[in-house]
């Protein structure tokens, strides 16, 4: 399905395809998103653990996500294929130069 998620499809997803997986004692590790509040999974005795909110610019990936997003507007790619080809074509572009400059600016020292 070549569709968004939204709130009502991701409780669907949920309830029908995660919370029969789940066994007591299972972690479920999910966005701080209202839809992701899902008493299912407490149902199935599944504990879930919400990532701590964070500020887009003080995350590393979010700066690569704008480079992305700008080279994908640049590109206009019209399918899927043509967005895959795009999406490809900037990772290509990412140094490993480039990636550590992500992390510091974000504050994030080595790992």
């Amino acid at each position: 399905m070549n569709k968004p998620v939204n709130g009502q499809r991701f409780q669907v997803y949920v309830e029908e395809v995660l919370t029969p997986t789940l066994n007591k004692g299972d972690v479920v590790i999910m966005d701080n998103l209202p839809s992701h509040k899902a008493k299912a999974i407490r149902d199935a005795g599944a504990k879930l653990i919400f990532l701590p909110k964070y500020s887009i610019h003080m995350n590393a990936i979010e700066k690569f996500f704008s480079k992305l997003k700008y080279d994908l507007r640049e590109a206009q790619p019209r399918s899927i294929e043509a967005l895959c080809k795009s999406v490809v074509k900037t990772m290509y572009t990412v140094t490993p130069t480039e990636c550590s400059n992500y992390f510091r600016s974000s504050g994030d020292g080595p790992t």
